[in-house]
């Protein structure tokens, strides 16, 4: 064998150190399609709420099968982006459902939400401009901020968590940029939080500013028919931007996109990054992602059956003795602390038969290491009074209730 070269020993040094303090993420391979209850390799059948499937459309027949006769039509994929030969009648046909779906004028998909949040920023701001981000903004967010700030020097702030004070003080410490772009998250995917958006809106409104939202958490999950924050809050039209994905309860695929105007969206078919120089989303996905919005919007019935086990675990959970964090989306956040014992509580929740994922640091801030619990609207009742057993169970094993 050829010897071990010092970067291969350096790494190996580094996750030898994560197995040691408990904090090494292993991967778990299903067996079956994603729904309420999987085949586990290894596991057998157990029930996931670690899934982004809030609507249980992943599965979905109707879903899968547009995605099957897209392959026959269309073929495996674009093997070409956008502007040279990539673009197929699917993703015009799925790009009008999703602006009507945001109430926008237009809208343009990405092969991920994280390709989409990445293009925006640095084709939007330039030198001079102002940026500003929610503390708790996602990842994706971020780098797209980042990216910004290299790539044109706009100036850049983050303001506290819903503080919407605090908001207003940046804002008016950069009133003299020429372009200012507020970034938030519509639903915070680590806290379950809804954004403060029509207080966000007048803000921007008073100041002169561009609102952005990534909706991805609450795309098919918030409003009447889950056409979002914008609509949960009665203010759809208004949001300058969304972004969102395709691969959460839209279906549960891949693909994101961008909802705005006409001439935003002709923008960043010219200037986007990852529309010039990347494949398109592959027609399959965009036919089954087309199918997954419209029945959305034809069976608002799954949005209200989502909201009502929401609500159903969160009151189950808590009479068990465990405090989630307060909210009222799907996202359902436990708290335990440390980031080994997130995990530790993972593993006894598996060995029961149910799969929820624990998060530590860097995911989220030291000492807030939780469990974040994620309902569906194909969960029984049964289900949930199954994992709330299961939770009392491995928290006592644990030493948490």
């Amino acid at each position: 064998m050829p010897p071990v070269s010092p970067l291969t020993a350096e790494l190996q040094a580094e996750l030898d150190a994560l197995r040691a303090a408990g904090t090494y993420k292993r991967l778990n391979h299903l067996e079956s399609p994603q729904g309420a209850r999987v085949r586990m390799e290894g596991r057998g059948e157990v029930i996931v709420l670690s899934s982004n499937n809030y609507l249980g459309l992943a599965n979905d027949p109707a879903v899968v099968e547009a995605g099957i006769d897209a392959l026959r039509r269309y073929g495996a994929g674009t093997a070409s982006v956008r502007f040279i030969c990539g673009t197929f009648t699917v993703h015009r046909e799925l790009e009008a459902a999703l602006a009507r779906f945001t109430g926008t004028e237009a809208a343009l998909s990405y092969v991920s939400a994280w390709n989409a949040n990445e293009a925006l920023t640095p084709s939007l701001a330039r030198e001079g401009d102002f940026v500003i981000s929610d503390a708790l903004n996602h990842a994706s967010i971020i780098d797209s901020i980042r990216l910004a700030k290299a790539a044109t020097k706009c100036a850049t702030a983050v303001y506290r968590h819903a503080d919407m004070d605090h908001l207003r003080e940046q804002l008016r410490a950069h009133r003299a940029a020429p372009r200012k772009i507020i970034w938030t998250d519509g639903v915070f995917s680590m806290e379950g939080s809804i954004a403060k958006l029509p207080d966000i809106l007048q803000i921007a409104r008073e100041e002169g500013a561009v609102v952005v939202m990534d909706d991805s958490h609450a795309s098919g999950v918030l409003g009447a028919t889950g056409r979002g924050t914008a609509e949960h809050f009665g203010v759809l039209g208004e949001v300058d931007i969304i972004t969102s994905t395709l691969g959460k309860a839209l279906g549960g695929a891949a693909g994101g996109f961008i909802a705005g105007s006409a001439a935003l969206c002709d923008i960043l078919t010219q200037r986007s990054r990852p529309q010039l120089f990347s494949n398109a989303l592959p027609p399959t996905v965009a036919a089954s992602s087309l199918a997954a919005v419209e029945l959305t919007l034809a069976h608002p019935e799954r949005v209200r059956r989502l909201q009502d086990n929401a609500r159903y675990f969160r009151a189950a959970i808590r009479e068990a003795g465990f405090s989630p964090l307060p909210g009222e989306t799907p996202i359902v956040p436990i708290i335990v602390g440390d980031t080994a014992l997130a995990i530790r509580m993972s593993e006894l929740l598996l060995d029961r038969g149910v799969f929820v994922t624990g998060f530590g640091y860097p995911v989220v801030p030291k000492g807030e290491a939780r469990l974040r619990c994620q309902i569906s609207a194909a969960h029984t009742q049964g289900d949930l009074d199954a994992v709330v057993a299961a939770f009392k169970d491995a928290g006592r094993a644990a030493g948490l209730v």
